[in-house]
């Protein structure tokens, strides 16, 4: 009796809030930059650096559980899975003396401790800077499954690595493949949908930013994840029309309970496919969207090109599919600087547009969208808030540095950093509250993941675990 007085004791008792990995871009299929952790830390010290030394001194930390170093150059975002952490980054400090010069660099760490436990060395491309820019290093996300990690690297192409060790365990060359011709690096973060890994070729213009070596090359590919076989390939010309590059990396919606894959072209269009590849390997388009508007394209009746300020741009953000819609910003190579942009939110049955908004700058940043608020930030350095029915304004913070990532909101907290180093926590409601602004000793680039209740937040330097007591 006592005993099952103690079990339905403990059945009544609050269960703990859900915490959770980070296995992808985005955390799930849908790439919602979202988090179900709460009890995450709203103040925190990320502290100083030793004398002489790049090591941070953990005694003038404040609520941070480890420090790991990393390159000088880290523009991959992070992924937690299976107790461990993995980001991209340069050589430029190496944890191999064998390993000397310049190479894209996956580090795997310990999720818990910090402890580094191996490395993954991608060597850089004979082509040089148009193809494989110089001390970039790995910029994408490998996406985790069981004792997997699948990831894009700098010399375009597709590897399925041990999680245990990272020894390969397959290879999927996109250049000697299929043509693809990488414009400056090659990111993509992966999609997995059961037994199929989809992925973003790259493929892009030369140095002379005029010509595409590869117009008929495609820009979003299907692969086995077992084999690395190639299944399927779109064939909807995108290439052919790229404006620079293909950097988006897929997601996937639902349509009519129909699973959907949707795709940020290098042409400005949103695509939507069929993820089972046709008997003709094929990735089969539903629709498309042209996410440029009319203002975009023509200035006083006369045609507006790619680069003008108020141009037209491409898609370098990941579309998020919530709330049944999927919402999307266009935005440029980054050494474009800032211009015109424009936010859709799109009807994933019809392909059309819910609503617009015009008003924001260009964007690389992927969307964050809970209750019916929707996060995004632009190039500039704001970040806005407005309503996910209507694209209703409710606010607009500039957190006053170029932004390359992304808002992501857990725990009612909006975190994003920005280039000067400083991460900026804004209360994630309809009204503007600022909770805090944190300064880094180097840019920030990658957005923060939050996974277990820790904030890993990865600065150009440093991999930062960060957690309340």
């Amino acid at each position: 009796m006592r005993t099952t007085l103690l079990i339905l004791s403990a059945l009544l008792l609050p269960l703990p809030a859900h915490a959770a990995d980070w296995p992808i871009w985005g955390r799930t299929h849908a790439r919602n930059m979202t988090s179900p952790d709460t009890n995450l830390p709203s103040t925190f010290d990320p502290g100083k650096t030793k004398p002489n030394s790049e090591e941070i001194d953990l005694a003038t930390t404040k609520n941070i559980k480890w420090v790991a170093k990393l390159g000088s150059q880290s523009y991959g975002n992070p992924t937690v899975g299976g107790g461990k952490i993995f980001v991209g980054t340069n050589n430029d400090s190496p944890r191999d003396p064998n390993i000397k010069g310049d190479h894209g660099i996956l580090l795997c760490f310990d999720a818990n401790t910090g402890k580094f436990l191996w490395q993954f060395v991608s060597a850089k491309l004979a082509a040089g800077k148009n193809c494989d820019a110089e001390n970039v290093g790995i910029c994408s996300s490998p996406a985790l499954e069981n004792d997997r990690a699948y990831l894009v690297t700098n010399r375009c192409e597709v590897v399925a690595l041990n999680t245990k060790d990272g020894s390969p365990i397959w290879r999927f060359d996109m250049r000697n493949e299929l043509g693809v011709f990488p414009h400056q690096m090659t990111a993509s973060s992966p999609l997995l949908v059961g037994d199929r890994l989809y992925v973003t070729t790259s493929n892009g213009r030369d140095w002379t930013f005029k010509h595409t070596p590869s117009p008929n090359a495609p820009a979003l590919i299907c692969l086995d994840k077992d084999t690395g076989k190639l299944l399927g390939q779109e064939s909807s010309g995108i290439s052919s029309r790229t404006f620079i590059c293909n950097w988006s990396s897929p997601a996937l919606a639902r349509a009519n309970n129909t699973d959907i894959l949707v795709f940020g072209g290098g042409d400005g269009f949103l695509y939507a496919f069929d993820p089972l590849p046709t008997p003709q390997a094929t990735l089969k388009e539903l629709w498309r969207f042209d996410c440029n508007p009319p203002s975009r394209k023509t200035l006083d009746a006369k045609a507006l090109r790619y680069g003008h300020p108020k141009g037209p741009s491409e898609i370098i953000a990941t579309p998020v599919f919530a709330n049944s819609r999927i919402t999307i910003a266009t935005g440029q190579n980054p050494e474009k600087g800032d211009g015109a942009g424009a936010l859709s939110c799109i009807d994933p049955v019809t392909g059309k547009a819910l609503w617009s908004d015009d008003q924001i700058g260009r964007s690389l940043s992927t969307a964050a969208v809970t209750d019916n608020l929707l996060f995004i930030a632009d190039y500039s350095g704001r970040v806005r808030c407005l309503d996910d029915q209507t694209g209703k304004l409710h606010w607009t913070h500039d957190t006053e540095s170029v932004l390359w990532s992304s808002p992501v909101v857990a725990d009612n907290k909006l975190y994003i950093g920005n280039e000067s180093g400083t991460l900026t926590i804004l209360s994630a409601t309809k009204d503007l509250k600022l909770l805090a602004q944190i300064s880094f000793s180097a840019p920030i680039y990658s957005s923060t993941v939050i996974a277990n209740r820790t904030l890993y937040i990865s600065t150009s330097t440093h991999l930062y675990a960060i957690g309340n007591p």
